[in-house]
């Protein structure tokens, strides 16, 4: 069994963003600007905002936050996005979710300019990825596959299944690699809460993608020696062995399932912070005018 390092091919992806960043410069070119609009005080949503924001700092981009309380208004909040959607200094920006219930997702997620939107949710970006067109790719998929890239993990043949349809991992996931291109060239079956057959389907999979946000779905019974597991799951579970009474815990019950696998990641350490390096190389995408 190998483990699938996250956090240190993050930190690797990052210095070459940063070498990218500095030739940029050095052209006299200006450092990309990514900005972040977080709504209230979400414990979760302020630690990936400040990862994000600490993220740009190694990785050599200007960053701003933007924060709004719980009781803003979504006709504020479409305000704050027309405003960097015209500014012509900021190069791609994010709005963190979940947002409070009064305000529409959708609606906040198709304000955004396209060209400007570096989580990869619009539909336009969505659409161009599901054509193969350029586009900016959904973090949390795009830092999927460039671990199975950087670990040499065959997909072409292979038969993927993914636990969960989510419009940010299943869904577009499955598109990429089934494209025709490595990695991909996949076989891939999207399994779900109302999949009947989802133990046999896993068993027989080379690779099993598990995005459900269940804490420990994943059974060793479930997976047939070899397989590759990717862990896309994040929970906040009570633990006794933390400070703050809490744990982050994976869809894997990996301490079960890790001997068997060829390769598995691990929570954290994992998937995480492929995500967050995922929108860096979007924002240098978007600071380079390389998509649009």
């Amino acid at each position: 069994m190998q483990l699938i390092d996250g956090k240190a091919v993050a930190e690797q992806v990052k210095q070459e963003i940063a070498a990218e960043v500095a030739k940029m410069v050095a052209r006299g070119q200006r450092a990309p600007h990514l900005a972040a609009i977080l709504v209230g005080h979400d414990g979760g949503s302020e630690t990936y905002v400040a990862n994000k924001i600490k993220a740009c700092a190694v990785c050599g981009f200007k960053s701003s936050l933007i924060r709004f309380e719980e009781t803003v208004t979504e006709a504020e909040l479409l305000e704050a996005i027309d405003r960097l959607n015209r500014d012509e200094g900021v190069d791609g920006f994010i709005v963190q979710l979940p947002l409070p219930k009064h305000i529409d997702e959708q609606k906040i997620v198709e304000a955004i300019d396209y060209r400007k939107d570096v989580d990869g949710f619009h539909p336009v970006n969505v659409g161009r990825t599901c054509i193969g067109l350029p586009s900016f790719l959904s973090a949390t998929p795009a830092g999927i596959l460039e671990l199975l890239r950087r670990y040499h993990i065959e997909t072409a043949g292979r038969h993927v299944v993914i636990i969960g349809r989510s419009n940010i991992v299943g869904k577009p996931l499955a598109n990429l690699l089934m494209r025709k291109d490595y990695p991909g060239n996949a076989t891939v079956t999207v399994v779900h809460s109302y999949s009947s057959d989802i133990k046999e389907q896993c068993l027989s999979a080379d690779i099993i993608v598990c995005a459900l946000g269940r804490p420990r779905f994943l059974k060793a019974d479930m997976v047939k020696p070899g397989a590759t597991v990717i862990d896309v799951g994040t929970t906040r579970v009570p633990s006794e062995q933390t400070k703050s009474g809490f744990k982050l815990t994976g869809d894997v019950d990996f301490e079960a399932v890790a001997p068997k696998c060829a390769y598995i990641t691990p929570v954290p350490g994992g998937v995480g912070p492929m995500t967050i390096v995922s929108l860096m190389k979007n924002t240098l995408l978007a600071g380079s005018k390389a998509v649009f």
